[in-house]
């Protein structure tokens, strides 16, 4: 075979640097495990100032899903997960699509044949059989075919695929980053499919063959890969080529049984935007979810981008499973909402106060502060605030709390001597509205709760509000306040 193709092939490998890749298939959402696999790669490549690579493996024809590629390129987008070289940028070892490179892959299928690592089978065997890797060696007999005959039926156009020639004696030891040495005895690996009929390579080649001609120095992947580890070994050698470094993640569980899948209602990162967590903290927790910091950042939490890219260190990957935690995320969303700039806030909070107060007086600027301290995800909002809009109906036990020591009575005594004095108030502010309830207050000897506690409710119909009985007349506007100060009157009458 005439190497002169294969070796201007190897030209353009960019080399002296970390270079890692996130290659996803387009199959569907971009789930936790998706987006912790990218920011892995993504982490380990900037902190060790190398290049991160964009690839789509699309090899896999009938389990597209339409619109797919878009979500994974959003996704990363709004993560801050960049990349270097990409389908849509380019780079020195494109094309960045596995779709786009289907003409590489048999040539180099062919070689593993020519080297004695791979071998034609004719087998009649259904293309889902062919790749669930289901194929004893001991039982093809087309792998004991001498090389004429094997290449005398594939001049014939017999159809045919190529499969790996695992040895069949031996072990193949394997090193990960997390795991250690892993040592395999070849009797139980299977001589997998390349080449499928269609000329199409199966993923577990065509990853092989893109890593090394993008010059891939990191492979970071799911724990579920272990098991076909030593098989892409075994590739790396018949070609002769330098195995990347593996790290083999351990999987993002639901709960101590049970891995997280769409299929059970798991989120993906859409759908965590979607229920009101910020990116910042999603990436924040997605981070700690199998990987802890060491020394001095042992016992940090949070971190942004820049900030693990800084500290991020391979060895903090643990074995262990590690369980999506919802608690432990909302603790975390929850430290990103409270320490936002009030500008900030009020941009990502409006869209969900828009969606709770239509009210027109009701200004949503001033509602923003009073809730942001009070949310552990953007959803948590409408819920608080929607008695601006709508006074729904409320019980009276309401107004009976006993820590302010307000009962029926007193609260009806209350919100009477109250009335006039707003119905009299011409500067309708926050400080005069908080001078004029606590004067009213201190001319009947009273604590500020008994006149506050019931003006509060008579205006929210609720237990808790965000902001206190002035903040509540401010916003709702003295016309509102007044018309539900008289509801209460007549309501506990």
């Amino acid at each position: 075979m005439d190497m002169s193709w294969f070796e201007e092939m190897e030209r353009p490998i960019p080399t002296g640097e970390v270079r890692t890749r996130f290659a996803p298939s387009p199959t569907g959402y971009m789930h936790v495990g998706n987006l912790r696999t990218a920011l892995y790669t993504w982490l380990i490549a900037r902190h060790q100032g190398g290049r991160f690579i964009l690839r789509i493996e699309d090899t896999d024809q009938g389990r597209l899903v339409e619109g797919a590629t878009e979500v994974i390129y959003n996704t990363l987008k709004e993560c801050g997960l960049t990349w270097d070289e990409g389908p849509d940028i380019g780079g020195p070892v494109g094309p960045y699509i596995q779709t786009q490179r289907k003409d590489l892959y048999a040539k180099y299928a062919h070689l593993l044949v020519e080297k004695g690592h791979a071998y034609y089978c004719f087998c009649d065997k259904a293309e889902s059989a062919e790749d669930s890797g289901n194929f004893a060696k001991t039982e093809d007999p087309c792998r004991a075919l001498s090389p004429e005959a094997a290449k005398a039926r594939v001049e014939a156009g017999e159809p045919f695929v190529i499969r790996q020639r695992i040895p069949q004696e031996g072990q193949t030891t394997f090193h990960d980053a997390s795991f250690g040495d892993i040592t395999v005895e070849n009797a139980t690996l299977d001589d997998q499919v390349l080449l499928k009929r269609d000329g199409l390579p199966t993923y577990n080649f065509a990853n092989v063959v893109d890593d090394h001609l993008m010059g891939i120095t990191h492979v970071v992947r799911g724990s579920e890969y272990l098991s076909s580890a030593p098989k892409y070994n075994l590739l790396y050698e018949g070609f002769g080529w330098t195995v990347p470094e593996y790290i083999h993640c351990s999987p993002v569980m639901r709960d101590a049984h049970n891995k997280m899948s769409k299929r059970h209602g798991d989120p993906s990162y859409e759908d965590l935007k979607d229920q009101g967590y910020l990116t910042p903290a999603i990436l924040n927790y997605v981070a700690l979810l199998g990987w802890a910091p060491k020394g001095e950042n042992a016992e940090r939490e949070f971190f942004d981008l820049a900030e693990l890219s800084q500290v991020f260190d391979v060895a903090g990957i643990s074995k262990s499973p590690a369980i999506f935690d919802r608690e432990k995320l909302n603790y975390f969303n929850a430290h990103y909402l409270r320490a936002m700039e009030p500008e900030a806030f009020f941009q990502v909070a409006e869209p969900y106060l828009k969606q709770a107060i239509h009210a027109p007086q009701v200004d949503l600027r001033l509602v923003a502060p009073l809730v942001q301290g009070r949310c552990d995800t953007l959803l948590d909002i409408a819920p608080q605030v929607d008695f601006f809009d709508t006074l729904r109906s409320y019980s009276n036990e309401l107004y009976c709390p006993k820590k302010m020591k307000t009962d029926e009575a007193n609260s009806l005594e209350a919100l009477k001597l109250t009335l006039p004095v707003l119905e009299g108030l011409v500067d309708w502010t926050y400080d005069a509205i908080h001078d004029a309830l606590v004067d009213l207050a201190a001319a009947h000897e009273l604590k500020n709760g008994r006149i506050m506690w019931p003006v509060r409710t008579a205006l929210s119909g609720k237990a808790v509000t965000p902001g206190g009985a002035v903040e509540l007349c401010q916003l709702l506007g003295k016309e509102e306040t007044l018309r539900r100060m008289e509801q209460g009157i007549a309501q506990l009458s």
